[in-house]
């Protein structure tokens, strides 16, 4: 058999192959972590999260992972509670019931005539269809019967909202009351949330978002929004971002603070449904798409971070919508 005749080596094609496998794979990785690190990896999503009491610094997190479709809805059911001056257990007991009954979804079916977030029963004097699948609504008449409740506050869980609810399971709200905690710090305590995924394509409605602000929070006499207009220009494209600017009454104490702190993270968890760009209260900033959804400090005189390129104004909340 001559030299000619004898099988090639297959080596140096092995060795091609795997070097081109790990150049395209080290490609991947960068392209990943460039993603990721945009802030626009991934599937949308909404986290709150909870400093622990017995963390030493305030490391520890108890936190609960959601859908935008979960987080707008908790965040409504939070504010219109802060919207109404009741306490965080109040809040807490709604949450954990919504929980419960819908998994935080607004739900067009349930048991016989059931439906909505709370699955509230026309039949049994909730409203109509339409007033019960309206989350504003829904969660107003739960609080509306949950303060009829003589010491609501004091009551387990679970006792608190099957005197509401009169459910056919009445224990399975308790298992919800540490993740509605949770909630409740976020939307309207010391919490945080933060909601990642790309930033919008479509044009938002400012005019929509200053309407649903003031149907929740109108009435409470702490906060004012004003007229939805076009906003600063974008950095990036010279894209123009219509503005809604909502003002904390400043004599209002601790109740104006708490609704302020409901406003903006409902800005957020309504980011995704409402083409929101942009979020900023006191000296901090959200801005859709980037660093995986979380608060940043925001820049200005004295300030440094890109959370947003605009002056705090104490007690101001601006909310801008993709142009």
């Amino acid at each position: 058999m001559s030299q000619s005749d004898l099988p090639r080596p297959r080596r140096s094609r092995r060795v091609r192959t795997a070097a081109g496998l790990c150049v395209l794979l080290a490609l991947v990785g960068y392209l990943v972590v460039r993603f990721e690190s945009m802030g626009g990896g991934g599937a949308p999503h909404c986290t709150a999260a909870d400093l622990a009491e017995d963390a030493p610094g305030g490391d520890s997190r108890r936190t609960y992972d959601m859908t935008p479709e979960q987080a707008a809805n908790a965040a409504t059911i939070a504010a219109v509670g802060v919207a109404k001056g009741l306490p965080d257990r109040a809040v807490t007991i709604a949450l954990a019931t919504a929980m419960q009954e819908s998994a935080l979804r607004n739900l067009n079916h349930g048991d016989r005539d059931s439906l909505g977030l709370f699955q509230q029963r026309p039949s049994q004097g909730w409203g109509t269809p339409e007033q019960i699948k309206d989350p504003v609504y829904s969660a107003g008449i739960f609080y509306d019967r949950l303060v009829q409740v003589k010491g609501y506050s004091r009551l387990p869980l679970t006792e608190a909202a099957q005197k509401v609810q009169l459910s056919g399971y009445p224990q399975a709200y308790a298992k919800h009351e540490p993740d509605a905690t949770v909630l409740t710090a976020a939307f309207a305590g010391a919490g945080e949330l933060t909601c990642g995924g790309p930033a919008p394509t479509d044009p938002g409605d400012a005019q929509k978002v200053r309407a649903e602000l003031n149907r929740i929070f109108s009435k409470t006499g702490m906060h004012s929004s004003s007229q939805a207009g076009p906003g600063p220009t974008q950095e990036r494209g010279g894209v123009k971002e219509p503005e809604v600017t909502v003002l904390e009454k400043q004599d209002g104490g601790e109740p104006a603070v708490r609704g302020s702190r409901a406003i903006a993270g409902w800005a957020v968890a309504n980011a995704r449904g409402m083409n929101i760009m942009r979020v900023s209260y006191g000296h901090r900033g959200w801005i859709a798409g980037q660093k995986k959804g979380r608060w940043q400090e925001k820049g200005g005189p004295g300030k440094s971070g890109d959370g947003d390129p605009h002056n705090a104004v104490p007690g101001e909340i601006r909310i801008f919508v993709k142009g």
